[in-house]
C-alpha cells in the first residue's frame, strides 16, 4: 500500500490540454480523474453510468435541455445516468470526475473531443 496523498495542485500541473481527464486514483470500479475545462464541451450523455463533477478551482456551467447549474469551487454535482449534457466554462476551470472506469469523457456522442482513456499523471 502507498502511504503518500495525492496533491491535487501537483496533479494539475501536469498537463494544459482541456477536455482530456487525467486519472489520479481508483476506488473499486471508479476512477477519480482531473479535467481542465474551459470553452463548450458538446452534448452527450452516459447511459449507464451517473457521473459527478467537483470543481476544484474556478466555476463552470452543466447546461441540460431544461435548464443548467452553476458549480463554484467546493461544490459538486451528480448527473443522473441517461442525463443529456454539455459543461462549459468561460475561464479555465479544474475540476475532478468520479465515474466508472472506462467511461468515454463524451459519452455517446463520439467525435474529435473523445479523449484518450485511462490516462494517469
Amino acid at each position: 500500500m502507498n502511504h503518500t496523498a495525492i496533491n491535487l495542485k501537483e496533479k494539475f500541473s501536469k498537463f494544459s490540454e482541456c477536455w482530456s481527464p487525467r486519472v489520479i486514483a481508483e476506488m473499486n470500479d471508479y476512477q477519480f480523474k482531473v479535467v481542465k475545462i474551459q470553452g463548450e464541451f458538446v452534448w452527450h450523455r452516459h447511459e449507464d453510468t451517473d457521473e459527478v463533477f467537483m470543481v476544484i478551482e474556478g466555476e463552470m456551467c452543466i447546461e441540460f435541455r431544461d435548464g443548467k447549474v452553476k458549480l463554484e469551487a467546493g461544490e459538486l454535482f451528480v448527473i443522473p445516468a441517461g442525463v443529456e449534457h454539455k459543461p462549459f466554462a468561460e475561464n479555465e476551470c479544474r475540476a475532478m470526475l468520479i465515474e466508472p472506469r472506462g467511461v468515454a469523457n463524451t459519452g455517446d456522442a463520439g467525435g474529435e473531443r473523445t479523449a484518450e482513456d485511462n490516462v494517469w499523471v
